[in-house]
């Protein structure tokens, strides 16, 4: 399918040809009829997409304060992978977007149908594609009788609307709209459907007459007008009852003409990017309010609602982001006095040709105000990956991928690349444009956004499973059922009733598989353990991780899509100490601490093993980033064994220390290389049984904290 991408690092913007997405649970699959490009929000994007890493430092402090705490933990080659591959992402452009439903994902049955004609929002869902993947919550039905190329304004008109139910400008007021861009026009038009007399101030006086036209109460060019007299006279000398901000501009301007326009307690809401600084004065004597407005409405950034479906009560949240859709619509749609959207499209261009939409809207040519991608006239490729050049058949195996996010484009596939008993065959992704991007950075053959293409080609010898932790088991019974190893990341599934299925597939297969327990394969943690082995008897092991915080609404926290970070990254650190120990886990013991407001990321577990050795893992998300990250301290037979963040392993022996440092290697290459020599060898690199155990005592913890107590694996003790 065709679809408008840029890059992140460059800002090169250009339509490709890339797989086309399959939906999920809770999701349906549009095909697109038409986009709107907004030009004020997509010019920011692109914009700083544009700037050079010095522009982008510059525009984002924020984040380069980020990158400066993991450099002092991680070290600057590993910081520099990490920015360089975010950067290398490629970015959907569009989200404001209308379609036909061609396929629905289990749980919307019957909510929505194939045919149905629906309004999708969002940045990363409504894309200038061919085929957008839509969450319940951002796709609302069409009105009959009203036409796609409509309905596709209909985000737009949700930022508008929800904009103005933050001004609160009730029946017979006057409100003032600063900026007569496509937002700023959408929100007059509700304005006067409410029954508010309306001013509208610009500097382009073609859009002031669209105002006009559109039924604005007066105008005034900016560049001309008396504004604040304009005001008086509307208004019998007391000034407007709220100003509503759309326009796009660096300067504070509309802050001090808002000051200048408005009536003594009046209200100002901010919905365009508009410079802040403002007179302290001239708001304090008037007693001014300032909002911003949250985007689509209530809904907006929240995860649950957005890409979980979940819902708000209506006799609490009656106009959510959702509803703000629905009544756009219908507006559009209303016998009566309605919404107009035909006399605001300027242009009109084919998705083919969206790179010269993108230039006029940019390069500030031709005057424009609504710019309409169609894609009625394109011949929508089928819903399959793109082959690119295929190889032959070698004596190394063939990898398939599933997952090309972050972490995988960042850390795993560019090791992947250096293996040369690898060939790199598909990769599987859910957006097509990620799949696409990997395929031509790292060199695969294919890519699609199918794991079939994975699990069904009988060419791909192993399977590797980068995806978010809900689908990990899923995809090792897959790998194993169609006789593929598999190394899947950790962790290697959510709760027993996963592990039994796994045991059961590995019992009826042939092949072998590996979670991704990289550290165990960091050349300080084979130096240490090495030296144990040679040094008998119990050990005493203390772990603290400091592993700073992760946001409660993310999809790591979420218990049914990544488990957690106790399952998900306390269970590096259990496998850790039963390769050190070589000896089976017998019980396990965990509290944590209360932390208000919290997502019980501060764990303390303890580990008894069969040989006598105990193991504190001590986990914590309450540190400064700027500490280092892992300790791992081992006390045995008079001896101390230190590793400090995978940088430096001094080994105390006889009164005498002995230091051995290098750069921060955690491992993920070492582990990629057992797997693919397993695969080329014949067999495991782990004993599969020790990753079971290690994925039930990570459970385990879990059983701890909710019983109180000592939890027994079964093991002799």
């Amino acid at each position: 399918m065709k679809q408008v991408i840029q890059s992140a690092r460059s800002g090169k913007l250009a339509v490709k040809d890339v797989p086309a997405p399959n939906p999920g649970a809770g999701e349906i699959l549009v095909r697109t009829r038409a986009s709107v490009i907004s030009a004020g929000t997509e010019r920011m994007v692109v914009a700083f997409a544009k700037k050079s890493l010095a522009g982008k430092a510059q525009a984002r402090p924020d984040l380069v304060k980020k990158v400066l705490a993991k450099a002092k933990t991680d070290g600057l080659r590993a910081t520099y992978s990490a920015v360089m591959a975010r950067l290398d992402e490629p970015l959907p452009l569009g989200y404001s977007a209308a379609g036909e439903v061609v396929r629905v994902g289990s749980g919307l049955e019957g909510i929505f149908r194939p045919g149905d004609h629906v309004a999708m929002a969002g940045a990363g869902v409504a894309n200038h594609a061919e085929y957008c993947i839509v969450p319940r919550n951002l796709a609302v039905p069409v009105p009959g009788g009203l036409g796609l190329e409509q309905a596709a304004f209909a985000t737009l008109g949700a930022v508008a609307l929800h904009a103005v139910r933050n001004l609160d400008a009730r029946l017979g007021e006057c409100a003032a709209v600063i900026g007569a861009g496509l937002v700023g026009q959408l929100a007059a038009q509700f304005l006067r459907l409410s029954g508010v007399r309306t001013l509208v101030l610009d500097y382009d006086q073609a859009r002031l007459d669209l105002a006009n036209q559109l039924g604005a109460k007066a105008t005034v060019n900016l560049g001309e007008g008396n504004a604040e007299s304009t005001a008086r006279e509307m208004t019998r000398g007391l000034g407007c009852d709220g100003i509503l901000i759309a326009a796009a501009t660096d300067s504070a301007e509309p802050f001090a003409t808002s000051a200048a326009i408005a009536r003594d307690r009046a209200r100002i809401c901010l919905v365009g990017a508009s410079g802040t600084e403002f007179s302290y004065a001239e708001f304090m004597k008037k007693e001014l309010t300032v909002v911003v407005s949250r985007s689509y409405g209530p809904g907006r950034y929240d995860t649950d609602y957005e890409q979980r479906g979940q819902t708000y009560p209506p006799g609490y949240v009656r106009w959510t982001e959702t509803e703000n859709l629905a009544e756009c619509l219908r507006l559009m749609a209303a016998d009566g006095p309605r919404l107009e959207i035909q006399p605001m499209i300027s242009h009109r261009f084919a998705i083919g040709k969206a790179e010269d939409a993108y230039a006029m809207v940019l390069g500030g040519g031709d005057a424009h105000m609504g710019v309409v991608l169609n894609y009625d006239g394109e011949d929508a490729q089928e819903m399959q990956a793109i082959t690119k050049t295929a190889r032959a058949k070698s004596d190394r195996c063939r990898i398939g991928v599933i997952g090309a996010g972050q972490f995988a484009g960042a850390v795993l596939l560019p090791q992947l690349k250096k293996l040369a008993g690898a060939e790199l065959a598909t990769i599987v992704a859910n957006r097509g444009a990620s799949a696409d991007h990997a395929a031509e950075n790292f060199g695969f053959a294919k890519s699609s956004t199918d794991a079939a293409a994975v699990f069904d080609d009988g060419d791909i010898d192993a399977v590797i499973v980068a995806t978010r932790h809900d689908s990990h088991a899923e995809y090792v019974t897959r790998a194993l059922a169609a006789g593929k190893p598999v190394l899947v990341e950790k962790p290697l599934a959510l709760n027993q009733a996963e592990i039994d299925a796994i045991i059961a597939a590995r019992a009826a297969s042939g092949v072998f598989f590996q979670v991704g327990f990289n550290r165990r394969f960091a050349p300080l943690s084979i130096q240490a353990q090495q030296w144990l082995k040679a040094h008998a008897g119990p050990k005493f092991m203390v772990f603290r991780i400091n592993a700073g915080p992760v946001p409660s609404d993310s999809w790591i926290q979420n218990r049914d899509e990544g488990g957690g970070r106790i399952l998900g990254e306390v269970c590096h650190f259990v496998d850790l100490a039963r390769y050190f120990a070589d000896a089976s886990i017998t019980s396990v013991q965990a509290d944590t601490a209360r932390i208000d407001g919290g997502a019980g990321d501060d764990v303390s577990a303890s580990l008894r093993f069969e040989d006598g050795s105990l193991a504190t893992i001590a986990y914590t998300s309450l540190g400064d980033a700027a500490h280092p990250k892992e300790w791992i301290e081992i006390y045995t037979g008079g001896n101390v064994v230190f590793i400090d963040n995978f940088r430096t392993l001094t080994i105390t022996e006889n009164g005498s220390a002995q230091k051995n440092s290098s750069s921060q290697d955690k491992g993920f290459a070492g582990s990629l290389k057992a797997f693919v020599d397993g695969v080329n060898g014949g067999g495991p690199f782990i004993d599969e049984n020790e990753l079971i155990e290690t994925s039930m005592a990570t459970m385990a913890i879990l059983d701890s904290l909710a019983a109180g107590g000592r939890i027994d694996l079964g093991a002799k003790s």
